[in-house]
């Protein structure tokens, strides 16, 4: 056994632990469990429709070891993957059960508006980093589009990283959350949450956390 599977192990145990831990009220620490990074492109079409927008999410360290080694894959432990894995790697987080948003979520003009299904764009592994891209279909204008990427839960913190690139004749603002007042949020709910009821599920907090992306686009 290598030392990068020694380790999986001790991660493996160290997330048991951690499980157990949460049945006490220490609720303001266990979420959250996966960090993303995420990266957005936006494509619009010379008439200012949308056309989609594609996602990149690039998982924290630890998530990606513990991917890798569910599905025995960099075997040789080198942080890379030969071309026949990533084939099996691709897609193996868009099985979304019936519900799921994939926690990517557009209103126009403050109504939701709805994404197509996940199409894979391909994945790639840097240094034992994951990295997963998809697209989703919107249709409709882009003036008045906002963007947010959070999980409601706050099990995975989504953190949006560079600058948003828009493909097509619109721009985007990106308003950073107002992280004091999502700490608050928490605080206030945890507090005024019984113990019991935290036990069937952690408040959902997540956009609170999440900045909101804004096209605009000239006429």
């Amino acid at each position: 056994m290598t030392t990068r599977y020694i380790c999986v192990m001790q991660m493996r145990t160290a997330l048991l632990l951690s499980s157990v831990m949460s049945l006490v009220p220490v609720w303001g620490a266990a979420h959250p469990h996966v960090f993303v990074d995420t990266e957005l492109t936006v494509y619009v079409d010379a008439a200012g429709q949308m056309e989609g927008i594609e996602v990149a999410w690039t998982y924290d360290d630890f998530y990606s070891l513990l991917i890798l080694a569910d599905l025995k894959l960099d075997n040789d432990g080198d942080g890379r993957l030969d071309p026949s894995e990533l084939q099996r790697l691709d897609g193996f987080d868009l099985q979304w059960v019936e519900g799921y948003q994939g926690d990517s979520y557009v209103t126009r003009n403050g109504k939701p508006a709805s994404l197509g299904a996940p199409e894979t764009r391909g994945v790639s592994v840097d240094r034992g980093v994951i990295t997963s891209r998809h697209f989703r279909a919107l249709s409709g204008p882009a003036d008045g589009v906002e963007i947010k990427a959070f999980d409601p839960t706050f099990y995975t913190a989504y953190s949006l990283t560079g600058t948003v690139t828009v493909r097509g004749p619109c721009t985007a603002t990106q308003t950073p959350a107002d992280l004091d007042a999502a700490y608050t949020l928490v605080e206030e709910l945890l507090y005024a949450t019984p113990a019991a009821d935290l036990e069937e599920g952690y408040p959902e907090v997540g956009e609170a956390f999440a900045d909101t992306v804004s096209l605009s686009c000239t006429s």
